[in-house]
């Protein structure tokens, strides 16, 4: 098809809803490594990938040789059928998940890895109230947007019953008005509060991304999760760590986020990276936990034994090309340099993340810490010009989000940065 024709029938037979970025959208055509292609043959360095899911680069050999073997052997059998793909990918998983989950239940997203989280905390607490963080996102089906707390992703008159949202921990834009570390970290506090005024005073869970994506990349100070650890567990709830977008390597030196905070959650919920772009998600618990779960269920896509295998030499890339470690020295690299953007142009309000999951934070004015979300898209659409595509996110919609593949180097982090710089200078200017 031409470009004319894919938006003329995006258009007609694809959900209005189902938006894309920029005014002028770009048509995706094909990609290799850390490169996408439009339709018109251009080429742009990803530095977004796929919102965070390309984690080993795009068709990278061993993924996709996995998945061509496997889709020629058995592509599907539901799990009403035990599978080797399923069993490797389940004890792969207990072999780099922190503490002592060890079992797993497969779908095909991060909503109904958070939908099932969530279910089977209340089954193991046999409490219905669940603890959220405001500037969160879950996922788009109904209970998930529930738990989600960001006004453009609540439409349809989400209903919350058994859901509240304590304060989150965003630094940069405190809603206590407090200084971190002068603060004391009262956000964590609010945490109680919220417990002991919006709920039974027993919890079945708080679910909590480690950095919110959605959110804007919000990271919470270092002492931040071992104080609502403390009190999650004193009203008897579960620890739920949604590691949809910080899992599998994304943020550097550990397999999931919220090692980072040195918390040992009950659940850990996952998908994007897991499998470097095939469809899948999980929810990973304790024994204790898993075993709670009553009555029957299936799930038909859930474990399709491609996405297993997919999943499966994703970790194994991940090991074998000492990406854990990469994250970590490429991704403090490349902090130092966005840092060295912000240093240079005003229009940076922040910069914060861990590894390669970097956010920035647009602002008309530095002091007055003003959202420019026009900005943001400009800044976007020059990027692209260049031949960089990135990501946004915030309530707002000022905060720049840039998760490149985890195989990347100072080689193509300097490139990305020549192509912001530009870009700010071509808005500055």
């Amino acid at each position: 098809m031409t470009r004319e024709e894919i938006l003329n029938k995006k258009s007609k037979y694809v959900f209005p809803c189902v938006t894309t970025y920029y005014s002028d959208p770009l048509i995706a055509d094909r990609a290799q490594g850390h490169y996408l292609w439009d339709l018109e043959g251009r080429r742009y360095l990803d530095f977004f990938g796929g919102i965070l899911t390309v984690s080993v680069g795009h068709c990278h050999p061993k993924v996709t040789g996995a998945v061509q073997a496997q889709a020629g052997r058995l592509p599907h059998s539901s799990t009403v059928y035990a599978t080797e793909a399923v069993v490797a990918l389940a004890e792969k998983l207990a072999e780099i998940t922190p503490g002592r989950i060890q079992k797993s239940f497969f779908t095909n997203s991060g909503t109904e890895a958070n939908e099932a989280a969530i279910l089977i905390a209340r089954m193991a607490t046999g409490s219905y109230d669940v603890v959220s963080l405001r500037h969160a996102y879950s996922g788009h089906s109904q209970l998930a947007k529930s738990v989600t707390a960001l006004s453009n992703w609540r439409k349809a008159g989400v209903i919350s019953v058994g859901i509240s949202h304590a304060i989150s921990p965003y630094c940069y834009r405190c809603p206590l008005k407090l200084t971190y570390p002068t603060c004391g970290v009262a956000c964590a506090e609010d945490v109680e509060d919220t417990i002991r005024t919006t709920t039974s005073g027993a919890i079945a869970a708080f679910i909590a991304e480690p950095i919110q994506g959605a959110g804007g990349f919000i990271t919470p100070p270092k002492e931040y999760f071992k104080m609502v650890f403390t009190i999650v567990k004193k009203y008897g709830g579960l620890f739920i760590s949604d590691e949809v977008q910080t899992g599998f390597a994304r943020t550097g030196k550990r397999w999931f986020g919220i090692e980072h905070w040195e918390v040992e959650p009950d659940i850990i919920t996952c998908a994007k990276g897991m499998a470097n772009g095939s469809p899948v998600g999980a929810t990973l618990a304790t024994p204790e936990v898993a075993d709670s779960y009553k009555g029957l269920t299936i799930s038909t896509f859930g474990g399709n034994p491609v996405t297993a295998v997919a999943a499966r030499a994703t970790i194994e890339v991940i090991e074998e090309e000492k990406l854990l470690e990469n994250v970590e020295r490429v991704g403090a690299y490349f902090r130092r340099k966005l840092e060295a953007l912000q240093a240079k142009y005003p229009l940076i309000g922040d910069v914060r993340g861990l590894g390669l999951m970097q956010g920035l934070e647009l602002v008309k004015n530095p002091k007055t810490k003003e959202p420019a979300p026009a900005e943001t898209n400009q800044f976007m659409d020059r990027c692209r010009s260049n031949g960089l595509l990135i990501g946004k996110g915030g309530l707002f919609g000022n905060v720049i989000r840039i998760s490149p593949p985890l195989t990347v180097g100072e080689a193509q982090i300097d490139d990305a940065i020549e192509r912001m710089d530009k870009s700010l200078g071509e808005m500055a200017g």
